[in-house]
């Protein structure tokens, strides 16, 4: 499954909203540096979705805001 995410780092609060069918805003409790916000948003995902983290992939947008993320199933 393919989705478009749409990252707020450094957010007081982690938390996920559906956009629509495939894309989702996420608000990750962590900073934009050295990929920490990365590694938070797949955490919080894994934990929205029930899944373990190694089934979350971001494929595109490491260093933006707009991402693309595969889950694996």
């Amino acid at each position: 499954m393919k989705l478009n995410i749409i990252a707020t780092p450094n957010a007081k609060v982690p938390s996920v909203s559906k956009i629509d069918e495939n894309s989702y805003k996420v608000k990750v409790d962590a900073k934009a540096i050295d990929g920490k916000a990365n590694e938070r948003l797949i955490e919080i995902l894994a934990n929205h979705f029930n899944i373990s983290k190694s089934k979350i992939s971001i494929i595109a947008g490491l260093k933006s805001r707009k991402k693309t993320v595969v889950i694996f199933e």
